[in-house]
């Protein structure tokens, strides 16, 4: 891992490490697959969470390095559960979230976010501490979401990207900021593809109920 924090490439004149440029490839091809609900999303997010691991442990940022450790046992969760959850016409069956659950989604990621805050606070672990925060519980919503099929997920991701990319800017870890960029406009599109295939589901729940 040293090798590929310490030697990487050079784009328009930023210096990126081969760990970077790789984790942050590999999260963008996870955001790809899960528009197609592919089960390949999740060992893809497995290889992306051990490269970003190291990149942010390296920048100081205790906040998004510990959430990929989360993220990964997620991952595990979400490939196991994706394996269950599958149509023979819609592959993973996905759905809207009810009130409670979006109520419950935004409740933790307020409480969550605060939390997590005055922990990195405590321990001088960021230097970023309320939006590394809110990154890291962000990401977990999301993927917690993702993992039991609901579209609401993509607008979380949303949330985490509006964040995510001044602070990538203020880290100097300037590829990663575009890459949050090309996440928004994938993330878009995601929510609308899964809308649709939401919509598409009920009606073929209704169609089989008569």
């Amino acid at each position: 891992m040293e090798f590929l924090l310490h030697h990487g490439v050079t784009v328009f004149g930023q210096w990126i490490s081969i760990a970077e440029l790789t984790g942050q490839l590999f999260a963008l091809a996870v955001v790809f697959l899960a528009q197609r609900r592919t089960l390949w999303t999740w060992p893809v997010q497995v290889g992306a969470t051990v490269l970003l691991f190291a990149v942010y442990a390296s920048a100081h940022l205790g906040g998004l390095a510990g959430r990929q450790i989360a993220i990964l046992l997620i991952s595990l969760y979400g490939w196991w559960a994706w394996n269950r959850r599958t149509d023979p016409i819609y592959g993973v069956v996905v759905r809207k979230g009810r009130w409670t659950e979006r109520a419950a989604m935004l409740g933790s990621f307020v409480v969550g976010t605060v939390a997590m805050a005055l922990v990195l606070q405590a321990l001088n672990a960021s230097w970023a501490p309320w939006p590394d925060a809110a990154i890291f519980i962000g990401t977990l919503v999301a993927f917690a979401a993702q993992g039991v099929g609901l579209v609401e997920f993509w607008g979380v991701w949303l949330v985490v990207d509006a964040i995510g990319v001044p602070l990538q800017i203020k880290s100097g870890l300037y590829f990663s900021a575009a890459i949050y960029v090309v996440f928004a406009v994938l993330v878009v599109h995601g929510w609308i593809t899964w809308n649709r295939s939401a919509r598409a589901a009920v009606d073929q729940r209704k169609l089989a109920a008569v």
